[in-house]
Formats: structure tokens, C-alpha cells, sequence
């Protein structure tokens, strides 16, 4: 495809209010190579993203997963008077029943979801400028399902939060990490010491230890494991096994093989002793914040001494010794979560109709959203829809 083809540039024209934005140009771009040097250059400091949207990502999300899915890409950039690039939006394109609905790319695997902004740009984003970005992608859009935003990202405000928008399904616990603190005010003494006594019997073990894998051959090793242990651990507890689905494992592979100053695009923490992997984390590390994005721990006896649970301890040290202001272990408020996090992330989502046709599908979906939540929220109503699903699943 050239890129002629692959980039439709359109002159934001909105009348009047036009003058008050910054984003005079929009282009819309719908091939991955044509907007990679971009990209990654929205990667670089001076920049508001969160590692969910690196290039090496979700390119190989979009490749191997997205277009088996059926989705297309639909990368919006902004620009400024002088071509500029202010905003990058790393959508793409489906369609079904006759609507055409643009999402985040990452699907299932990205945690938050935001833009690549130029900070000082979203930090100075007014609702016109939105709305002169939003405008040229009627053509082409029907509904905009922006969801799992967070409000804010590194104390600054994400711009999106000027659209209409409701509390995503689910939350997102996080520890908020004070930089220099001491390991009490991360982890509590009294955990540390529980943490300690279960781990006396894996120290036992000829060669425990914890690391950061760091060589291709230790990732691919993990990932071995992991591929293995995974689909045993979700079948017990009759969950389905998203690594199963086409291309997700492929995925999963290229971004935590992808390299990324001293670690990798997906960084893999692992417990191990000479015998076996004991445990492992893999998430994604920004200099500010750790965020977990999968995980799971052995099948043989040494499961019983909390591995998970001393893994993570060693994480948050980690993360915590280094500067890090925060850490969250992903969506949903599982108990083991509530160990560690105390906080919640202010997560939304915003249903964009662009036509006519995206008012109804817009206000379905918001329905839709709106009602799972209020059954998440229910004990009574999510065991009563967890036995249904099983029942019928």
C-alpha cells in the first residue's frame, strides 16, 4: 500500500470555532507501516501515553490478532498549522449489522486506553479541539467505543475526559507508592512478616530466586511455561482461556521478546528454583507506574506457600526501590488485589455517536455497559450471572 493510500489528510475545518483549536490538520491513516515513525516518535519524553499504546504493542496485536478479528486499523493524528503532529489515536475499524465502530486497538489485553499526546498539547485540550479532531472521521465511523480510560495519567488530565462519559464496568485497584518511602509504607510489616514465613519453605528449594527475565532465551522459556500452565490453571476455574483465541499467543510472544531501553515491552517476573518456575508477572513498566497484564504460579505442591503473593512483594520493591508513584495488578478487584491496592484508578467510557446510525448503536452500548456494571457491583447478581454462564457456558 502506498502512502498515498494508506493516509487520508483532512483540513479540520469547523466554522468559527475552528480558530480556537490547535488541530488544524487531521490525517486518518490505515496502514501500520505508514504511521510507525510517527508513532514511536509520540513514544519519546515530552509525551502523555501509557505503555498500553507502544508501537510494539499493539502492532502486533493488530497483525496477528486484530485483523483475524476482522478489525482494521484507524490511526487519527492531529496536527497543528504547520503539520505538526499534536495527537496520535491508535484505533481500528469494524464492522457489523451495518455499523462501522472504531476502537482502541489491543482489545482484550490493554488495561488503559488512551491517545499519544504532546503533554503541553493535553494539558492546554479544550472540548473544541476534540471536536475538530472527532469531525473528519464521520465519513468513515458510525460509533466511537472509547473504553477503560483512565481520568488522569501521571497526575495530568486525560483531554477524552471532555467527552460524555460513565464508570467503566470494572475497576482498576492501585497502589499508590510514595517515591523514596520506606518498604512499610508500601507493604505492610505485619504482611511482610506472613510473606516471610511462607517463603521459608521455598527457600528451601536448590536455586530460588526471583529475577526480571532479561534474555530472549529466559523469556522464551517463561512463556513456554506459561503457555502450558495457563489453559490448566483457567479450566479449573471454568473461566475461558483468552490465550487460546487465534494469534493472542503469537501476540504475547512479539511484544514480550520486543526490546525496550533496558527490559522489554512486556516485562516477565519470575520465582524459580533449579526444578521449576514457581511463579511469574508480566506488565508493563513506564518509569512511573508498573502495570500487571497477565500471570500464573505452579501446579505442584510449592503452590501452597503463596508464590503469587511473594512474587508480587518482590515487584513492588522493585518498582517502589526504583522511583516508581504507582502500581496497579490489572482489572477487576479480585481479593488478592485488595492485599496490595488500596486505591482505585478512575476508569471511564465514552459511547461517540458520529451519525445517525451511531445514536442507536451508541445508546445500546451505553445500556449494555451500564447494566454489567450494576450487576458487578451486586454480589447477588454477579454469582447469580456466574452460575448462569456456567450452566449454559
Amino acid at each position: 500500500m502506498t502512502m498515498a493510500a494508506a493516509m487520508q489528510s483532512r483540513t479540520a475545518e469547523a466554522p468559527a470555532r475552528s480558530k480556537a483549536s490547535r488541530i488544524a490538520h487531521v490525517d486518518i491513516v490505515t496502514d501500520l507501516g505508514a504511521a510507525e515513525a510517527v508513532w514511536r516518535a509520540f513514544e519519546e519524553p515530552g509525551h502523555l501515553f501509557t505503555p498500553y499504546q507502544r508501537f510494539d504493542l499493539l502492532s502486533p496485536w493488530q497483525r496477528l490478532v486484530g485483523e483475524r478479528e476482522g478489525a482494521r486499523p484507524f490511526i487519527v493524528i492531529g496536527r497543528d498549522a504547520d503539520h505538526t503532529p499534536l495527537m496520535l489515536l491508535p484505533l481500528s475499524l469494524r464492522q457489523s449489522r451495518g455499523v462501522r465502530t472504531a476502537c482502541f486497538m489491543g482489545g482484550k489485553h490493554t488495561t488503559f486506553n488512551m491517545g499519544l499526546w504532546n503533554a503541553e498539547c493535553a494539558a492546554q485540550a479544550t472540548a473544541t479541539d476534540i471536536e475538530v479532531l472527532l469531525a473528519p472521521l464521520r465519513e468513515h465511523v458510525d460509533v466511537l467505543v472509547l473504553t477503560q480510560q483512565p481520568l488522569r495519567w501521571h497526575g495530568q488530565e486525560n483531554p477524552f475526559a471532555a467527552l460524555p462519559r460513565q464508570s467503566a464496568i470494572n475497576g482498576c485497584p492501585q497502589l499508590v507508592m510514595e517515591p523514596g518511602g520506606p518498604p512499610a509504607s508500601r507493604i505492610s510489616n505485619s504482611f511482610r512478616r506472613r510473606l516471610k514465613s511462607k517463603e521459608k519453605k521455598l527457600q528451601a528449594l536448590a536455586g530460588y530466586r526471583y529475577h526480571l527475565a532479561t534474555s530472549d532465551a529466559d523469556v522464551t522459556r517463561l512463556l513456554d511455561w506459561f503457555f502450558r500452565v495457563k489453559p490448566v490453571r483457567m479450566a479449573e476455574q471454568k473461566l475461558p482461556n483468552v490465550f487460546a483465541e487465534p494469534g493472542v499467543e503469537q501476540f504475547v510472544r512479539s511484544a514480550c521478546l520486543a526490546p525496550r531501553g533496558e527490559g522489554r515491552v512486556i516485562d516477565i517476573h519470575a520465582l524459580e528454583c533449579d526444578d521449576e518456575v514457581i511463579a511469574i508477572f508480566a506488565g508493563v513498566a513506564d518509569g512511573e507506574r508498573f502495570s500487571m497484564m497477565f500471570n500464573t504460579y505452579t501446579m505442584s505442591e510449592h503452590a501452597r506457600y503463596s508464590p503469587g503473593l511473594i512474587l508480587m512483594r518482590y515487584i513492588i520493591d522493585r518498582y517502589g526501590e526504583r522511583g516508581y508513584r504507582s502500581l496497579d495488578l490489572g482489572i477487576g478487584s479480585d481479593d488478592y488485589k485488595r492485599m496490595f491496592c488500596k486505591d482505585d484508578e478512575d476508569i471511564f467510557d465514552s459511547f461517540v455517536p458520529l451519525t445517525s446510525r451511531g445514536k442507536l448503536a451508541a445508546m445500546a452500548m451505553s445500556s449494555l455497559s451500564h447494566g454489567k456494571r450494576l450487576v458487578k457491583q451486586n454480589q447477588m447478581l454477579f454469582d447469580l450471572a456466574r452460575r448462569l454462564r456456567q450452566a449454559f457456558g
